[in-house]
């Protein structure tokens, strides 16, 4: 079996569909086309055959007849097999019975299929085999591919509203000497050149701040990100990230920019505004809720915490956790057990687009103090189909409250919170020099992607999911 170096076509099959589509029942054009694709089903009648061609644009039917290819490679059409890619030449006509077709004059087998394809009607059911096998489950499943299309749209709509309001991309390193920017366990890997150890970065937060300090005051990336933690419908190791910062405005312009944001994804992505979750539609242009943290605690458990909380009343905190099923460990705070609490309790209920306002500062190391809640800060979450899909800042720039912030982190460390950010020197040396005030954001695009698709898990828009090897 040989493998041709190339195949010269001069059409696709939805090309041909938008020319030819209307021809009369039994109509020939006398037009001839060269038409490259995988085949996707084969019938045989007699001295006549079928077989559906597909390429990345759609299908067309192929129309071989003994008496235009002659024996031999009439034969030759009738062995092709479900998955062959190939090649094909022949006139453009419509059958008798209304299907365009390509009549064959021609047929070249560009790279054969040695395995036997998914059952035609079903395509893959396993779901760890759709992930294992993505280029199956691609052939096989449409949806699979509008998924690829989707996430596609959503990155061009991103690029182009950015530029439109005057930010530059950038890009800042996978490869940190410190894991920085967020609270998560990182991978860690080592550079025999420099003997060092290096992490994979779980958020490039603190680099786009230093070009803040640059002197850049529109910047964003949309980048991968790593974090060595559990994999679920939610979280996968690998994920990509927008983040984008704005000099001089607060986490109230930056909330404001993330709503525009979401809806301009949102279009992109689907057309329309309108999405539907849990079979409700929801339309993502109106504006979106906002609601404290202590207001959406209340709404999904009827418990008042601020009292507890204004108080710092940790047991209590501990307890009212307990009661409701919340795993808590010994050494959390006030801030971080009223996080899980709200974390476990009333963030999967918020299906509709809220923004949640307002942080407690031991679980936010990185944002300004709350200009009205003691104990917060101005960190908010937009929230939509139960779903955490960015946080926003006013960003932390003052170089000793940040140093305040890391060493606390550091205290929260040695306790056993492995995921506790780590105290980063050089960029506190950076903010010496002076950062701006300004918002900024963390947009996890592979779950707003989730939710605008209407898919059950993140691995469905992640085309390579992180998987356990079989065997």
């Amino acid at each position: 079996m040989t493998y041709p170096y190339r195949f010269d076509r001069d059409t696709t099959a939805a090309e041909l569909r938008a020319r030819f589509g209307e021809l009369d029942a039994g109509a020939d054009t006398g037009e001839r086309f060269r038409i490259a694709g995988r085949v996707r089903t084969t019938r045989e009648h007699g001295k006549i055959a079928f077989a559906d061609l597909e390429d990345a644009s759609g299908r067309i039917q192929l129309f071989a007849q003994v008496g235009i290819m002659g024996e031999e490679a009439f034969a030759a059409f009738k062995d092709l097999n479900v998955g062959d890619i190939v090649g094909v030449e022949g006139e453009i006509a419509m059958t008798r019975r209304g299907e365009l077709s390509l009549k064959v004059s021609g047929v070249t087998v560009l790279a054969p299929c040695l395995r036997s394809m998914p059952e035609k009607w079903h395509g893959m059911t396993d779901v760890e085999s759709r992930y294992r096998q993505r280029y199956l489950d691609l052939i096989t499943n449409p949806a699979a591919r509008r998924i690829v299309a989707a996430r596609a749209a959503a990155n061009a709509a991103i690029r182009t509203f950015f530029a439109q309001r005057g930010f530059i991309e950038v890009e800042t390193p996978l490869l940190q000497p410190i894991a920085g920017g967020a609270v998560a366990r990182p991978f860690v890997t080592h550079h025999n050149a420099l003997d060092i150890d290096l992490f994979l970065r779980v958020a490039p937060e603190l680099y786009l701040k230093r070009l803040l300090i640059g002197g850049m005051e529109r910047v964003y990336e949309l980048n991968r990100s790593f974090r060595n933690e559990g994999v679920s419908t939610r979280h996968n190791p690998e994920f990509t990230m927008l983040e984008g910062y704005e000099a001089y405005v607060d986490f109230e312009d930056t909330m404001a920019l993330v709503e525009d944001l979401v809806r301009a994804i949102a279009v992109a992505v689907n057309g329309s505004s309108v999405i539907t979750i849990d079979g409700t539609d929801i339309d993502l242009g109106r504006p979106f809720a906002r609601l404290t943290m202590f207001e959406a605690i209340s709404g999904a458990t009827g418990r008042d915490l601020q009292p507890a909380w204004a108080a710092q009343e940790v047991e209590s905190l501990r307890t009212t956790a307990h009661e409701l099923g919340v795993r808590t460990l010994p050494m959390w705070g006030a801030g971080k057990l009223l996080l899980e609490i709200y974390e476990a309790t009333a963030e999967k209920g918020l299906k509709t687009p809220t923004f949640v306002v307002g942080f407690p500062k031991e679980v936010s190391p990185l944002a300004k103090d709350h200009r009205s809640v003691p104990g917060f800060t101005e960190h908010a979450d937009l929230i939509l189909g139960g779903v955490e899909i960015a946080p926003i800042y006013s960003e932390l720039n003052d170089p000793q409250e940040q140093r305040r912030r890391f060493e606390q982190q550091a205290e929260v460390r040695a306790a056993g919170d492995d995921e506790a950010q780590l105290p980063d020197e050089d960029f506190l040396e950076a903010l010496a020099y002076g950062m701006p005030p300004a918002g900024g954001f963390g947009l996890g695009t592979d779950r707003l992607l989730t939710v605008l698709t209407g898919s059950p898990s993140i691995r469905e828009v992640i085309l390579f999911p992180t998987l356990r090897p079989e065997g």
